[in-house]
């Protein structure tokens, strides 16, 4: 009695889409997309939570098939399928016969559906048909096998020949009165009664009106003139014989003459109307022997049939532009950053495809796919265009921009359902590439829409009438939602690898603008943008604005244009802490870089990172996504004790070069060293100078008097590399240090943007080491105490200018973009080992940890089986009781099934559950029609059901 045990196996989609999930995964575990975990086990929840809907559904399906009552050689049987049951699944049903197939998808809803498959028939005599039946769900992405229907057998007529002579006259012998007769429409037979489906003219009136009952008038004709239809009449092969004959009967029963049938070794005698011609049909189709069935190349199956190269069927038109659209959401990030001859030949591409789609109209060739000589030609182009812009192929940016490219190519081609498969599976895939420009709440929320468009989109290659609709969209949110739990399980418990698989860069261009070499120019143009470089929360209060000053490259080598960074070489320098440590986090934007950025000067920095002689923080890995660090700083006397090769190479100028500016700083050469520093500080001061964004251009030759004696306005690179050129002429060793000063406060936490980029001089002083010296805050002030923007309009003010409502607005979103980072974007290995021992489980791997995830993923997955078990279950109380009774003796019922006739069902097959599922019969009757409130007798119902024994 029990139905035999289900067996789920995924599809070839199913296995590509986990695939798919596979490459994410890995990718973010390479590049620690943190962010990207969460899509990638957005999408494995999706491919668990289908696992149950299928089989849910196929729990539930209920067939039944049907075969056609007359079927004519060159024509399709059609069968027609009946099923009930299995929401949110897919019923797909394959009937092959004569080396014929045909493949038929409906979706299932729940209630009763039904559908017609046509399996062509080739030849003439019997057609055995065999099925096989399986359920999906809706995205196809799982299957489960049910039993096969039973074999059906149709007899196919031949086709009656076109363009037929007319049909011999010949009659059968007999003639006259009295001889044998036949049916006819001559003369009066007698009366019968009227049967459903007599003539109305046939009927006799008189006898209505006289006796109230209805009589039909049989008529009949001496049987001697009756048509004789004779095989000797045809000539040619046989299969032309029985073809002609059959139009003869055609012929012949149209016009309702009688008519015999004479073949060899059968017989049939004279008779007319519609059953005589249904006879003749089946004797025609049983005349041995049988033609020789020839096996025809395998084609695909109906449902989203194939259809001609140059066009695409209506269902596979419907779901090519739900995909598109999805796809072109998806690609659409790209436009902002791709060039723009790209942006327009996807948006071409996408557009030819989406051409394809529209309605023909009838003597119109539809729009064919691109050829495939010209996609390779488009794609071969397009990488070397792109690696000309970008140098290389396999980068962050032309990756991105060349999958974009290969993408839009395949849709110019799609033309059947594997294509349209793949487009969604290259969807996916493209979406989660977002994640290594950004990892914000908007391209959280951006990515979130692009999977669910797909997911909305791909049930339309799945079955017939499963396009892109907003009932589509929201069952596709439905099932985001159900997978969110174990999304979020897997988010927080999944081992983080702290180093990468393998050392690719991620390619693109730096956003913090720091570079490994400085020139006039380079800080002015980051002082115009207000993106931000790095956020810093401080664990005490921070420091004043005067003094944050974050550490990035120390530039030493000058070559009279620009200044560069060295590899220091020689003992390290001393380092003396004068105050105390103060620790903070740093949340650093991608840049590209391996610079930290840490407070003058970095006491403590993070494993994988160092300080280098030159009293930088770096890292091992250049910052190529937004990373959490932790770092202590502190007051300290640097380098008191430095290694004399390195002062003396912090001496060096290139000869030639700006003779005035030499001759000035040499004749401070007889005081003090801190005399000269401040004579140099003194000059900047009197000498008119300005702080300004936009300062003329300076010549390659002779900058530094061009400078100080000739424009005389400059910005912080301007100051910072005239200052150190006077000391080194004055016999000092200095050098110049990029990275930010000062920063907004925003609450509890410190904004540094892009304009807050800074460069300032350190000189070495005997007994005091190497001293910052900021030349900028001589000329502007307020450059320290207000920030960039309040010292270009009031180099001397004290404080910034207090924020508008609009900075307000930005300020708070800021904090909104913080706490996103600091729970989601910057959770990585170290902050889950944390979290894993603030909660007792000792960190990832130990027993604790062990026993507890599949325990929170199995716990994850309650409040999906129970939603898909309601969705499974009918909305009627009555219904529902029902319903609970099949699934408790494992027996669904059948397509159309009373409530009688299952219970009598199962009684015949389990005697001892009569009586039991008699008083469920009546209780069930009661509650459906019984006149009153039915809240009591849908409790005797439930109590019924839960009587019967399993």
């Amino acid at each position: 009695m029990r139905a035999p045990p289900l067996a789920l196996r995924p599809t070839g989609f199913g296995l590509a889409f986990l695939l798919v999930i596979l490459l994410t995964l890995i990718g973010c575990v390479n590049y620690g997309l943190s962010l990207g975990y969460g899509l990638t086990f957005l999408l494995g929840g999706v491919w668990v939570m289908t696992a149950t809907q299928a089989l849910r559904a196929a729990r539930g399906v209920r067939v039944s098939l049907a075969p056609p009552v007359a079927v004519t050689a060159g024509g399709l049987a059609d069968f027609s399928v009946s099923f009930s049951g299995g929401a949110e699944g897919v019923l797909a049903l394959t009937l092959r016969g004569d080396g014929a197939q045909a493949v038929g998808a409906w979706p299932l809803s729940g209630g009763v559906s039904s559908g017609t498959l046509s399996v062509p028939a080739r030849h003439r005599g019997p057609l055995s048909v065999e099925g096989a039946l399986r359920v999906s769900d809706r995205l196809g992405l799982w299957r489960v096998a049910l039993p096969a229907p039973d074999p059906q057998t149709v007899l196919v007529h031949p086709a009656a020949e076109q363009g037929a002579p007319p049909a011999p006259t010949r009659t059968v012998a007999g003639s006259g009165d009295g001889a044998q007769r036949t049916r006819g429409d001559e003369e009066f037979a007698g009366l019968r009664p009227y049967a459903p489906g007599d003539s109305p003219r046939q009927v006799s009136w008189r006898h209505v009106a006289r006796t109230g009952t209805l009589l039909t008038r049989e008529t009949d004709a001496p049987q001697g003139r009756a048509r004789l239809l004779d095989w000797a009449d045809t000539a040619g092969d046989p299969e032309a014989r029985l073809s002609r004959l059959s139009a003869w009967v055609t012929e012949l029963t149209a016009a309702g003459l009688p008519f015999a049938l004479h073949l060899p070794g059968a017989r049939l005698p004279v008779d007319s109307g519609e059953a005589h011609a249904l006879a003749a049909r089946r004797t025609l189709a049983l005349h041995a022997p049988f033609p020789q069935a020839v096996t025809p190349p395998r084609r695909p199956g109906l449902a989203l049939t194939a259809a001609p190269a140059r066009s695409l069927s209506l269902a596979q038109a419907l779901a090519l532009r739900g995909t598109l659209l999805a796809l072109a959401v998806t690609l659409a990030p790209t436009a902002l950053r791709a060039p723009v001859w790209l942006t327009a030949l996807v948006a071409a591409l996408l557009a030819h495809a989406a051409w394809r789609t529209r309605p023909t109209r009838p003597g119109t060739q539809p729009l064919a796919p691109l050829p495939t000589w010209l996609l390779g030609l488009l794609a071969v182009a397009g990488g070397a265009a792109l690696n000309a812009v970008y140098g290389t192929l396999l980068g962050r940016d032309a990756g991105t921009a060349f999958l974009a490219l290969l993408v839009a190519l395949k849709t110019a081609e799609s033309r059947d359902v594997r294509d349209g498969r793949l487009l969604i599976l290259l969807g996916l895939f493209t979406t989660s590439t977002h994640y290594f420009f950004s990892q914000g709440p908007l391209t959280a929320l951006h990515t979130l829409l692009c999977a669910a468009l797909l997911l909305a989109a791909a049930p339309g290659w799945t079955a017939a009438g499963l396009t892109l609709t907003r009932a589509a969209l929201r069952r596709a949110g439905g099932l985001l939602a159900l997978a969110a739990p174990l999304a979020a399980a897997l988010f927080v418990l999944f081992p983080r690898p702290e180093a990468p698989l393998w050392q690719l860069p991620v390619q693109g261009q730096a956003t913090t603008g720091l570079s490994s070499e400085i020139r006039a120019g380079e800080f002015s143009n980051l002082a115009q943008s207000d993106a931000v470089a790095f956020r810093a929360d401080f664990q005490g209060e921070p420091p004043a604005s005067s003094a944050r000053y974050w550490r990035g490259p120390v530039y030493e080598a000058y070559d009279g244009e620009t200044w560069r960074q060295v590899r220091g070489g020689g003992s390290p320098a001393s380092v003396e802490p004068t105050g105390p440590a103060q620790a903070y986090t740093l949340t650093l934007e991608p840049s590209g870089t391996p610079w930290l950025l840490a407070l003058d000067v970095p006491s403590r920095v993070p494993d994988g990172a160092s300080i280098t002689g030159a009293f930088q923080a770096v890292t091992f890995r250049p910052v190529t996504t937004r990373r959490r660090v932790e770092l202590e700083s502190r007051p300290a006397r640097l380098g008191r004790q430095e290694d004399a090769n390195r002062l003396a190479f912090n001496q060096l100028l290139p000869s030639g070069q700006s003779p005035r500016a030499r001759a000035l700083a040499q004749t401070w050469q007889g005081l003090a060293p801190a005399a000269r520093v401040d004579a140099a500080l003194n000059f900047l001061r009197r000498g008119g100078f300005t702080y300004t964004l936009s300062p003329p251009t300076l010549p390659a030759q002779d900058r530094v008097d061009a400078f100080l004696f000739g424009t005389r306005t400059g910005f912080c690179e301007h100051y910072a590399s005239a200052f150190a050129f006077l000391m080194r002429a004055s016999g000092l060793s200095a050098r110049v240090v990029g990275g930010y000063q000062g920063g907004e406060s925003n609450g509890d936490y410190l904004i540094i943007r892009q304009r807050d980029a800074h460069a300032w001089t350190e000189v070495w002083l005997p007994g005091q080491g190497w001293v910052r010296v900021d030349p900028t805050a001589a000329i502007a002030p307020a450059r320290l105490s207000a920030g960039v923007q309040t010292a270009l309009t009031q180099p001397l003010a004290t404080a910034a200018l207090p924020p508008g409502p609009l900075a307000q607005l930005r300020l708070r979103l800021d904090t909104l973009q913080n706490r996103w980072n600091d729970l989601v974007v910057d959770y990585d290995g170290e902050r889950q080992s944390d979290l894993l021992t603030r909660a007792g489980l000792g960190g990832v791997g130990q027993p604790a940890y062990l026993i507890l995830l599949p325990v929170v993923v199995a716990l994850t997955l309650l409040p999906a089986l129970l939603v898909l078990r309601r969705r499974g279950r009918p909305a009627d109380p009555a219904a529902g009781a029902l319903h609970d009774l099949s699934a408790r003796l494992r027996l669904p019922r059948a397509p159309g099934e009373t409530a009688a006739d299952y219970t009598a069902r199962v009684s015949q097959a389990r005697p001892d559950l009569a009586e039991p599922l008699g008083r469920v019969l009546l209780a069930y009757h009661a509650a459906r029609y019984a006149p009153g409130d039915p809240a009591g007798a849908l409790r005797d119902l439930k109590a019924a059901v839960r009587q019967v024994r399993r």
